[in-house]
């Protein structure tokens, strides 16, 4: 296991040489995103605001406030469960070329192998962490469909975000279902 320390936007090599279980810190810019504003990209069609090449986009519908001068205070920005917007991943990594999802409870099959094709890494990060995220994100620099609040799509510029567990890689490797495995094999010997 090795400690990658990254800058978006990524490229493809930068993914791909994450092995399984390595930690990740990220600084730069991130993308949150969540339901909402990925039906909007891919049931509706509408092409998102900002080029998400190169991207990391965390699952996230944030805890904020307005400020006077139109901005947006942070307050609690924390993570959600990834697998119910397992549909849009494909599509995220090979239409929009988004290198990496920061959430918690991991991915589906699909995913995996579009992680795998084009390129994509899962990174995982600890539930109930959200006062430390907060404190990691420096700014909120952008928001666009605000319609959508607290689904947005968010822009946020990052410093030492982590860390962070590669827990699918780009070659095909799933820490969850490797976890499954293993206590799949266990209850087989208990029971055995």
């Amino acid at each position: 296991m090795a400690h990658h320390k990254l800058r978006t936007p990524l490229s493809e090599d930068d993914v791909r040489r994450l092995q399984l279980e390595d930690t990740v810190t990220i600084d730069g810019a991130i993308f949150g995103i969540r339901d909402a504003t990925q039906i909007r990209m891919f049931d509706e069609g509408i092409a998102p605001p900002a080029d998400l090449s190169g991207s990391v986009c965390l699952h996230t519908a944030p805890g904020v406030r307005k400020r006077p001068d139109g901005g947006y205070e942070k307050l609690s920005i924390g993570t959600t469960t990834s697998t119910r917007m397992n549909r849009f991943v494909p599509g995220l990594l090979e239409t929009h070329g988004v290198r990496a999802i920061v959430g918690k409870g991991g991915l589906l099959e699909d995913s995996v192998e579009a992680m795998r094709r084009f390129g994509g890494a899962y990174l995982a990060i600890v539930g109930g962490a959200a006062a430390l995220e907060t404190m990691q994100i420096e700014e909120i620099e952008d928001v666009w469909w605000e319609d959508l609040m607290p689904e947005c799509l968010w822009k946020f510029r990052v410093k030492d975000f982590g860390p962070l567990i590669v827990a699918i890689d780009a070659h095909g490797n799933n820490l969850y279902q490797r976890v499954r495995d293993q206590a799949a094999a266990r209850i087989r010997d208990l029971l055995g």
